[in-house]
């Protein structure tokens, strides 16, 4: 199956299914972020709003969880802010799916894990474009929608951890990653970065250790240089 997007693209069957399959596991992982607000405290409301808003899933649940173990809400901003400093990065990344004016605004505001992989994982410019909006449009309204969904389950179930609902997420995830770890020297590289976020996440609030995971890839840098030169 193919599908035409708005922005010039034919989008096929595998890419289209990845695609729909991470909005899901995003959907998932929201009810599990609504259901959560609600019993800490929150207004049924506020995680839908924060959803619309922010739009980052870490930094939500990291300034959800500071704030009902009675932190301040200016340390879980910044908490939030420095989760969120990721972005500075990704802008770089793919600047060139972005657009200008108030596609533009509204392209940054789309931009999250998911988006940049699939945005990258693409050869071709139109299809980079194509894959980013398209994941981040789905995105922007599954993970809303599933907030709802969640804070009307956390009304109901008061213990919301044993549905086990935020396991979905880093599966589906995993299950997409795991025909590029075929590659010796990204397998590499992956394996030392999730060693060294297992390492530090005992001591760091939640996003942190993904941030310092990425301290892995110089070693693809070096790794496929020396290929290279082979």
């Amino acid at each position: 199956m193919k599908v035409r997007t708005p922005w010039g693209r034919t989008l096929d069957g595998p890419l289209l299914r990845d695609i729909a399959l991470v909005c899901l596991a995003v959907g998932v992982i929201g009810l599990s972020y609504g259901a959560v607000a609600v019993t800490s405290g929150f207004a049924w409301w506020f995680p839908v709003l924060m959803g619309v808003l922010v739009l980052a899933a870490s930094s939500e649940f990291l300034f959800v969880g500071i704030i009902a173990a009675g932190g301040s809400p200016i340390a879980a901003l910044l908490a939030g802010l420095l989760v969120n400093a990721r972005h500075l990065p990704f802008g770089l990344a793919v600047h060139d799916v972005l657009g200008r004016g108030w596609r533009g605004v509204l392209g940054t505001h789309l931009m999250n894990d998911e988006t940049v992989v699939f945005a990258l994982a693409q050869d071709e410019p139109e299809r980079k474009r194509a894959a980013y909006w398209l994941c981040g449009l789905g995105i922007l309204i599954c993970w809303p929608v599933g907030a709802a969904l969640g804070a009307l389950l956390g009304s109901a179930v008061r213990d919301t951890g044993v549905l086990g609902l935020d396991a979905m997420f880093p599966a589906v995830i995993l299950a997409l990653i795991l025909p590029a770890l075929k590659d010796g020297p990204l397998r590499r590289t992956a394996l030392a970065g999730a060693a060294l976020a297992l390492a530090v996440t005992p001591f760091l609030p939640a996003g942190l250790p993904v941030l310092l995971a990425l301290a892995a890839l110089p070693l693809f840098s070096v790794r496929t240089g020396k290929e290279a030169t082979r």
